[in-house]
């Protein structure tokens, strides 16, 4: 029987804890209901018995704090909320017990922006981590070292997981189901929690926004022109001498800025105004294209495709309002 260890840290998200814990529970009852042996021992474990969570709403009790728990299978990281530095030095205690469990042999899941907690471990440092597209910027930044995967909803190196934003953690839950119970228990849980197995991407919930948190004040021009110029046909040559910089050297530091090359940016801003005309108006999709900048049909899919999951028409299929 496997040990699971669900944190409890001050300023959790409430949902990211129960989501999970109620999917172990109601795994090891299917299987004892059809004769076979529990799958884990599921516990909550805190800092202190008792944890606020929600911005204080509620009051979390934990079944055991960490000095209680000498061995562990898989820990569990869930969401956390408020300022990101505040609350990992509120629970830094947490980081030394989870060293010290992966050492002796414990599996690390982090659900959501829970990544940075991973992060703070080092465990991560050179692999890969997804977390929530919202908060990619700031994981970055605080963590260059961690190569950040920010369209993927699973990561699984050296048995430590992480998941996508938000309600995606379901889909790392059913997958670890499936890693410790088998295909058959998960297919179940999918259908019973209502969970798309197939769904591995979250390039299609992104919204583009730029990362413009930084102090080039040449490159943040560079940004606004090409978010209020989308439309034309940019190049770098272009921007790099209107700002009066060397390409090599204007590339450099924008990569550096932005964490994209300026043609992934270029592309970006004009996939995310093409993905709100998709969203908001039923025309025809070489229109749009071309309202973008566009003008290669081809191109204009395939980049949208690579960026966001889907083709133009699928997007706008599924996102677009029907009209009763």
């Amino acid at each position: 029987m496997k040990h699971i260890s669900i944190l409890v840290p001050s300023g959790s998200v409430l949902g990211s804890i129960e989501g999970p814990r109620q999917v172990f529970v109601e795994v090891n009852k299917f299987l004892q209901n059809t004769g076979r042996p529990v799958l884990s021992k599921v516990q909550l474990v805190g800092l202190q018995k008792e944890t606020p969570a929600a911005g204080g709403r509620y009051m979390v009790h934990a079944d055991a704090v960490i000095d209680e728990v000498d061995k562990t299978d898989l820990i569990i990281i869930p969401a956390l909320d408020g300022d990101m530095p505040t609350v990992l030095n509120t629970n830094k205690a947490f980081i030394p017990w989870i060293k010290y469990q992966y050492a002796n042999g414990a599996e690390v899941a982090s659900l959501c922006v829970g990544a940075f907690m991973l992060a703070s471990t080092g465990l991560i440092t050179g692999k890969a981590c997804a977390t929530h597209w919202m908060a990619a910027n700031d994981f970055r930044k605080m963590f260059p070292e961690v190569k950040l995967v920010e369209d993927k909803i699973i990561t699984d190196e050296d048995g430590i997981y992480s998941s996508g934003g938000a309600f995606s953690y379901l889909n790392l839950i059913l997958y670890l189901v499936e890693k410790y119970a088998g295909r058959e228990t998960a297919v179940f849980f999918a259908k019973a929690f209502q969970i798309d197995m197939q769904r591995n991407s979250q390039s299609q919930f992104i919204i583009f926004q730029g990362q413009k948190d930084h102090a080039d004040t040449e490159v943040k021009r560079a940004q606004e022109y090409i978010e209020s110029n989308y439309a034309e046909k940019l190049s770098v040559d272009e921007l790099a001498s209107m700002l009066f910089i060397g390409r090599r050297n204007f590339e450099r530091r924008f990569k550096k800025a932005t964490s994209n090359t300026v043609a992934e940016y270029i592309q970006r801003v004009k996939i995310e105004a093409a993905k709100i005309s998709l969203e908001s108006v039923n025309e025809n999709v070489n229109d749009i294209m071309y309202k973008v900048g566009y003008t290669d049909t081809k191109a204009f899919r395939n980049t949208f495709k690579r960026i966001t999951g889907l083709s133009p028409v699928q997007y706008r299929n599924k996102y677009l309002r029907a009209v009763s």
